[in-house]
């Protein structure tokens, strides 16, 4: 296969994660598009369109074997990687006094150590070249800790003091780190429910933040973007 500039996007799902592999699809790259479960994979599946240039698999990205083995078939077929993006997380509203060690750790890993372990690999492929990005998906977790929301929150804030420690020593070294910030809900079927409630455009449109992951790594290096905030004109902050 000719070798063409790619992407590996882990978390993926019917949301965000769905429309950045279609964006990235549509402006010519090929994508490695990876998912907890097979099931996740299914609605980009059904677009047969460019599907040559396609590939899906199953990981868990909490799990540094399962990530080797998703990055040594990419390398393998399309050589190092040109961007990664880390959508993946976990949440599970609770009182702190109902809380469970097993949740908080299975959300804080989902949230932090999986970006660490992608981020880390990523890098170490990017940096002998002395190019790439590596983008992470937040959340108002990153920055608030709010009232039932620490199993999101503590783990989202270290993502971002990851990204920021990252950029800070691979930014000279030709590698891009971003950070986008989602406050508010994104439109799916997930939230089908809330879109009657809200004004119009009220949730966030998962291809118009797709737009703006692809505006981020198309950045040149005199004006890179660390962090960046996206949220619909209704959401108060």
């Amino acid at each position: 296969m000719k070798k063409k500039d790619y992407v590996i996007v882990f978390g993926v799902g019917s949301g965000l994660g769905a429309s950045l592999v279609r964006k990235f699809l549509s402006e010519g790259l090929q994508v490695l598009a990876v998912a907890r479960k097979e099931t996740s994979l299914s609605n980009i599946l059904a677009d047969k369109k460019a599907l040559n240039r396609l590939i899906t698999s199953t990981a868990d990205v909490t799990s540094s074997g399962d990530i080797n083995r998703i990055f040594l078939d990419a390398t393998s077929k399309w050589g190092e990687p040109n961007v990664v993006i880390y959508n993946a997380g976990a949440f599970m509203k609770t009182s702190i006094i109902d809380a469970t060690e097993k949740d908080f750790r299975k959300c804080w890993e989902a949230n932090c150590l999986g970006g660490f372990l992608i981020g880390q690999k990523a890098a170490k492929l990017m940096v002998p070249r002395g190019s790439g990005t590596i983008l992470f998906t937040g959340a108002t977790a990153s920055k608030r800790g709010a009232s039932q929301f620490f199993n999101l929150s503590v783990g989202k804030a270290g993502l971002l003091m990851l990204a920021q420690s990252m950029a800070r020593e691979l930014s000279p070294k030709g590698i891009h780190i971003g950070h986008i910030i989602i406050d508010g809900q994104i439109r799916s079927s997930r939230y089908s429910q809330l879109e009657s409630k809200r004004p119009p455009d009220g949730l966030i449109d998962p291809d118009a933040i797709a737009d703006l992951y692809w505006q981020i790594y198309k950045q040149p290096r005199s004006a890179w973007t660390l962090e960046t905030e996206i949220r619909p004109w209704v959401e108060k902050f």
